[in-house]
């Protein structure tokens, strides 16, 4: 996946902070190539990175942060695909929307963490993540968005942004649990460019 779009740091604390919580990210998908979600500890995650277990708690609180701010990360990524996407299909709306989903689609069947929410047992607190505790990633992915939308050449409005913006995020999310292919179903970023492109070239109207 492209980079994340997120705002970049602007002291050296923040800097600091930034590159130690990427450097746990990092270490957490590194650890998810080699085993299962379920039997990834604070404690690895912490030897990966090489700090201190009391670090990785300080920054994520529990499992369940960690994780939290995996997805968000991935989120991130999402809307980079769709951003690097626009830029490289200028004037053509239902194309950039179709290699956004394309590019996300990939990149999500390759990522560890939801590739070890698809396989083995059950992960209760995995699923959280993208349906009942799943505001936060739709929140953060609904911001990127709109101001994609806003600022690039699509140009719509804010309001209309917003409402589009949702949409993209809450129907990408949504496939994460069952990615395109899985039942055949392979034409899904071609389906929703179709099904999406017309509302936002009205909008720019």
């Amino acid at each position: 996946m492209s980079a994340p779009t997120t705002a970049r740091p602007t002291s050296f604390a923040e800097a600091s902070k930034h590159l130690l919580r990427c450097t746990l990210l990092d270490g957490l998908r590194t650890l998810l190539r080699e085993k299962d979600w379920a039997r990834v500890t604070m404690a690895d995650v912490a030897r990966q990175a090489g700090v201190s277990r009391q670090t990785v708690y300080n920054e994520f609180s529990s499992r369940a942060g960690l994780s939290q701010a995996y997805a968000l990360r991935l989120a991130d990524e999402f809307t980079a695909e769709i951003a690097g996407a626009v830029d490289e299909n200028v004037d053509d709306v239902e194309g950039a929307l179709r290699s956004g989903f394309t590019r996300f689609f990939a990149g999500a069947a390759d990522d560890p963490l939801i590739q070890s929410l698809l396989s083995g047992e059950a992960k209760p607190d995995l699923l959280k993540l993208i349906t009942t505790d799943a505001a936060p990633i739709i929140t953060s992915a609904s911001a990127n968005l709109e101001v994609m939308l806003v600022e690039s050449w699509i140009a719509v409005d804010e309001a209309t942004a917003g409402r589009i913006a949702r949409m993209i995020a809450r129907m990408a999310l949504s496939y994460v649990a069952m990615p395109p292919g899985a039942d055949g179903d392979s034409d899904v970023a071609d389906d929703l460019a179709s099904v999406l492109a017309p509302a936002v070239i009205a909008a720019r109207a």
